[in-house]
């Protein structure tokens, strides 16, 4: 027996051996669209996604408040030169890649419940220690090892959701947990314009430390919560009754949620030998090259001519833009089911952006120009996660593919951190033209990818 879904929910040929049983070892019958199935969706939406967007808040404002902290005294006060603060952000992300394969390998065959919350207390309490730091060389062994430690969690977190929701329920979904980015960027800007002048000096702390030890400790309290909230796998998970677990996991996209029986070797082999494997790091690479400009919003605001808290609090509009257009394109994304051309689309709006900034002086203009640049990225982030993670089968090699193409691609990051020395203030011109380059780079090989594999997934399941 096999079941076929209708075009209009993915097309998918289902072998009887890949679905889940009933009491009676009969296959179980996935019928697509009815009220169960959306039922049981809201209920997935309930127990999943508001846990992982309040931690995501909370690992971006641990891994970002090194720029707040910049402006707010401690580029001054650890002595850093322009290359000394590129060094500090890029050594995060050698720590990133390092560790990202190894943390998905253990995710992929262990508790996300468990998992996920503790290397959440791990970097949490890092920041906490953060006070400690007096040189250049204690930071840049700290975000070293906060690196290794935050390697495991936003790959984590992408395999976690295609085990769960299938390839058409995705953009929209990713898009509204990777909103946690950009309010993150958003509300960090104003509790670092509040924080660093108000607790400036308390119990002789500098307000950069205390940045960094507030959001340490509400890191830890929120991953105590995770433990008793963040769900595990369909087949795993208490809050499902065993019909809900059926339906769960006879409507995935391949019919797979349950561990393969391939073992960590040839998962490994079977993604490295996948072409895809490597035109996605290419593309996602390219991505997050461009997305280090978020490191510099506070200090690009300080060449617009703002200063002190004004500085920070100018950071918090070029969030809200692209909060409202990442989650406008990434809904439009799952409803049209065209994920390449969304990234296309947003690739241009970027790349057009960034030429109106290196080529005017008013600074209203460039301002704008870069709140629609920075919208761009950040849409064509979560709908390029969307679309990747739905192209590989099974969950071990997805699991391996996934942490292969973000820890590449997090890479960017060590090189692009240098695209913007404080020597071409007040313009950056470097700086945005590169970004031009690599923005109009990415709506290439996104075109490329399309034709190439016409959009097709696991399975022959067309995802767009």
């Amino acid at each position: 027996m096999s079941v076929h879904v209708d075009d209009k929910h993915d097309i998918q040929h289902v072998d009887s051996t890949e679905l889940p049983k009933t009491a009676d070892n009969e296959v179980f019958d996935y019928i697509p669209g009815t009220d169960a199935e959306k039922r049981l969706v809201r209920k997935i939406d309930r127990h999943f996604l508001p846990m992982l967007w309040i931690m995501y808040v909370f690992n971006y404002l641990d891994r970002t408040n090194i720029g707040n902290a910049k402006v707010g005294g401690m580029e001054a006060d650890l002595k850093l030169s322009s290359s000394d603060y590129s060094l500090v952000l890029s050594i995060f992300f050698v720590g990133y890649l390092l560790n990202e394969v190894p943390c998905n390998m253990i995710l992929a065959r262990s508790k996300p419940s468990v998992f996920l919350p503790t290397i959440m207390i791990l970097w949490g309490g890092m920041s906490i220690g953060a006070k400690g730091i007096n040189s250049l060389g204690g930071m840049v062994a700290f975000r070293m090892v906060l690196g290794l430690v935050e390697a495991g969690f936003f790959p984590g977190v992408m395999l976690l959701m295609s085990c769960w929701y299938k390839p058409a329920e995705l953009s929209k979904r990713i898009a509204a947990f990777y909103t946690a980015s950009l309010v993150s960027g958003a509300f960090g800007g104003l509790l670092a314009g509040g924080l660093i002048e108000g607790l400036e000096g308390v119990g002789n702390t500098r307000g950069w430390k205390w940045l960094f030890i507030i959001e340490g400790l509400a890191t830890v309290v929120i991953a105590c919560v995770a433990f008793f909230v963040l769900p595990d796998y369909p087949t795993t998970t208490k809050w499902l009754s065993a019909e809900e677990q059926q339906l769960a996991v006879g409507r995935l996209h391949n019919g797979q949620e349950e561990a393969s029986d391939m073992t960590h070797k040839e998962a490994f082999i079977a993604a490295v030998k996948d072409p895809k494997t490597y035109i996605f790091m290419l593309i996602y690479n390219v991505l997050n090259s461009v997305g280090t400009i978020s490191y510099f919003f506070p200090t690009l605001m300080k060449s617009l001519g703002y200063q002190g808290r004004t500085a920070q609090f100018m950071t918090v509009p070029i969030y809200i833009v692209a909060l409202i257009v990442s989650v406008s394109l990434g809904w439009n994304a799952d409803r049209t089911k065209q994920k390449a051309y969304t990234v296309l689309g947003a690739a241009c709006l970027s790349t057009i952006s960034f030429i109106i900034c290196v080529s005017v002086k008013n600074v209203k203009v460039r301002y704008t120009m870069i709140c629609f640049g920075g919208a761009g990225i950040w849409t064509c982030v979560p709908v390029f996660l969307s679309w990747m993670v739905t192209m590989f089968d099974g969950r071990e090699k997805r699991a391996i593919s996934i942490a292969l193409i973000n820890g590449v691609g997090n890479l960017a990051s060590v090189y692009g951190s240098f695209f913007w020395p404080a020597k071409d203030a007040p313009r950056y011109v470097k700086g945005f033209s590169i970004s031009t380059g690599l923005m109009g780079l990415a709506a290439a090989l996104v075109l490329f990818t399309k034709w190439k594999y016409n959009d097709r997934g696991v399975a022959g399941i067309p995802v767009r």
